[in-house]
């Protein structure tokens, strides 16, 4: 398991976009839009080969006949930092490793970008979604490797929950990342960046 992206929600993509803009001072992307789920999202190139998205709802789209992911069907108020993501050589295996909750595969396609992607069927993952999303990539392409550089470096991802510990624990054994910080507290997730020396916060 390897730290592969974070995630902005939104009631739109326009108020997730702006949140993240002005919390990291950088313009995002073009992404694309999600067939089963129904979403769209914008993106942004981080360093060591991470990247950022806003994600919403497409609001063009048809409803899907099953929860999306990340729980956007019960996403409410401002604009935050809601997932994180963490890539899986063996979505399967590592799936069969953990408790039940973290969801089951579903394939998916943008473009020519194909991956396989643990969903929970009411959408809802683990610890109040502060649960890692776990996700498969298949073949070489990955969105990171094709977005201009923004200069822009994770340096913390922390999580927050009341039983933070438990978590840290559970993910011990697949996940070693430095930049993943467990605090126990309220649920949420934030998360710090540098860029030319300036210290950016995004929550």
């Amino acid at each position: 398991m390897e730290f592969d992206h974070i995630a902005v929600a939104a009631e739109t993509l326009a108020a997730a976009t702006q949140h993240a803009e002005q919390a990291l001072g950088v313009a995002l992307q073009a992404g694309g839009e999600h067939a089963v789920f129904h979403t769209h999202n914008r993106l942004l190139g981080l360093e060591d080969g991470l990247y950022f998205e806003a994600i919403a709802i497409n609001p063009e789209a048809p409803k899907p006949d099953r929860a999306r992911w990340f729980d956007l069907d019960r996403f409410r108020g401002p604009a935050r930092l809601t997932n994180w993501i963490c890539r899986c050589e063996d979505l399967d295996a590592t799936l069969a490793d953990l408790p039940q909750g973290f969801g089951e595969p579903v394939s998916l396609q943008r473009g020519d970008l194909r991956w396989r992607m643990a969903v929970p069927i009411s959408g809802v993952l683990p610890f109040d979604n502060c649960a890692p999303a776990l996700i498969e990539w298949e073949g070489d392409a990955h969105p990171a490797a094709r977005l201009a550089a923004s200069g822009l470096r994770l340096t913390e991802l922390r999580v927050a929950h009341p039983e933070a510990e438990a978590l840290a624990v559970l993910l011990a054994p697949h996940l070693r990342d430095g930049r993943i910080r467990f605090v126990q507290d309220v649920a949420r997730l934030s998360a710090r960046f540098e860029r030319k020396g300036e210290v950016r916060e995004l929550a």
